[in-house]
């Protein structure tokens, strides 16, 4: 009989949450459990596209559905006939939960939850960067987004369990850490007595003193507090390379999506992030197609990616969801919206190669992923001429570019 098989979709906190799963049902005997996305409206039809394969593939298995999908539609999965149990994000880490062998629909008002379980994860199958979550949900309404109606209000874990997590998976083989929640420029808001963001890090740093790495996920450009960029300046450890969820670079959009930056802020804390340490990357989140998108507010996102010096984009389409505001306001047709992310996607694919070519001949610090290849503390990709142990941190000689890689020749 197969053992339990988990299938994460969607971002890196589920990442982190299939690992808890991991442990709490590790006796579950030929299970399958989906941990799913409710980003985009495809993210969740690739989920049951998913779910038929895997119904295919297993055909004796206990089909489990859980993840941000499942919480916002449980009903929807619970009819499909391949699937036997929906848990939402509350019961998907407990244990009586994940274990019990009805056929049902177990699903809470995440709404009403108020604190987040401490779980400790031992490690992280086949990856060497550790995830760590530090806070669960979100407290802003951002018109587009469906997320908090997933995950429930902002809620911050406490720092030591956050250190004491950090300090296990580096004990146990991980060289870098991430931090990473719904959230995490909003971490500690939600409670009086907890640290910002940055204290948080730093504090990880110092009581971690054998951590190489130490990154962040997805910041908002409005919420970047001084201690981050401290860190940037004055502690090698923290990673030169900052995501930000900008969304757009136009005004008029940014109000209607709600969000508490403008293009202005954004330019500004890019500029403060190159002052703190030249050099560093910048990443950004960005939609096309937003409802009464014109082409001259397109423009002024695509404009951006010069003007702030962007290097890696993740360039997504507009795709309406149910219950937002945004899904009710005039839309941009479909394939002007994906003419528009194909054209930003070419200028971060130019970004990015102009960047990877100013690195050739410089030596760089590679954690490495797989035998030949792995990423240098900017992110980037970097594939080794000769293969390495995963998990171990070379320096290479960086001697050219291949795509969106870079070459590497070991120095030792």
């Amino acid at each position: 009989m197969s053992g339990l098989e988990i299938v994460t979709l969607g971002c890196r906190l589920n990442t982190f949450e299939s690992e808890v799963m991991r442990a709490e049902a590790g006796g579950l005997a030929n299970a399958v459990i989906i941990n799913t996305c409710a980003v985009t409206a495809e993210a969740e039809r690739q989920a049951r596209q998913t779910i038929r394969r895997l119904r295919r593939q297993k055909p004796g298995a206990r089909i489990i559905v859980t993840g941000c999908a499942a919480q916002l539609h449980p009903e929807v999965f619970a009819a499909m006939p391949e699937v036997d149990r929906v848990l939402g994000n509350a019961e998907k880490l407990d244990r009586a939960a994940l274990t019990d062998e009805a056929r049902d629909i177990q699903v809470s008002d995440i709404m009403e939850a108020r604190e987040t379980a401490h779980h400790l994860v031992a490690g992280f199958e086949g990856r060497t960067r550790a995830f760590v979550q530090i806070q669960q949900g979100c407290d802003r309404r951002c018109t587009f987004c469906i997320v908090p109606f997933a995950r429930g209000p902002n809620r911050s874990l406490e720092p030591a369990a956050i250190v004491e997590q950090a300090r296990m998976l580096n004990d146990n083989g991980h060289a870098e850490v991430v931090l990473t929640g719904v959230d995490i420029s909003s971490y500690g808001l939600d409670r009086s007595g907890l640290p910002g963001l940055g204290a948080l890090a730093t504090r990880v740093l110092d009581e971690v003193p054998n951590l190489r790495r130490l990154r962040l996920t997805s910041l908002d450009p409005a919420m970047i507090d001084d201690d981050v960029l401290g860190l940037l300046a004055d502690e090698p450890r923290f990673m030169p390379h900052l995501h930000l969820s900008l969304q757009a670079a136009d005004d008029m959009v940014l109000k209607r999506m709600k969000r508490r930056h403008t293009r202005a802020d954004s330019i500004d804390i890019c500029s403060r992030a190159r002052a703190a340490r030249p050099g560093v990357v910048l990443g950004a989140d960005l939609i096309t197609g937003f409802p009464t998108e014109t082409d001259a507010m397109f423009e002024n996102t695509l404009s951006a990616v010069e003007e702030l010096g962007l290097t890696f984009l993740h360039v997504f389409p507009f795709s309406p969801r149910d219950d937002t505001p945004a899904a009710r306001m005039p839309q941009v047709p479909g394939p002007k919206r994906k003419a528009r992310a194909a054209r930003l996607r070419a200028a971060g694919e130019a970004a990015l190669a102009r960047w990877l070519e100013s690195r050739v001949g410089t030596t760089a610090e590679v954690l490495m992923e797989e035998p030949g290849r792995g990423r240098c503390p900017h992110f980037a990709a970097v594939r080794l001429t000769q293969d390495q142990d995963p998990g171990t941190v070379v320096t290479v000689k960086i001697t050219g570019t291949r795509g969106a890689h870079l070459i590497g020749e070991p120095l030792s």
